[in-house]
């Protein structure tokens, strides 16, 4: 089943946070899982001035 990934930044970065906190240990992880470029996520969050926080495990 293909998983569903928000286009807005905004929804993107709640269903991020969310999956990490839910089922990831890592961002790696959850790329490597979802089949998502981390370079071009990370550049997709800090447009709206979020970075990923490898200490806690999400994007703040």
């Amino acid at each position: 089943m293909e998983q569903f990934m928000p286009n807005d930044p905004v929804m993107l970065l709640s269903y991020v946070n969310t999956r990490l906190r839910d089922q990831y240990a890592s961002l790696r992880e959850f790329c490597l899982s979802e089949g998502v470029a981390q370079e071009e996520l990370c550049e997709k969050l800090s447009g709206i001035d979020y970075a990923y926080d490898e200490a806690v495990n999400q994007f703040i």
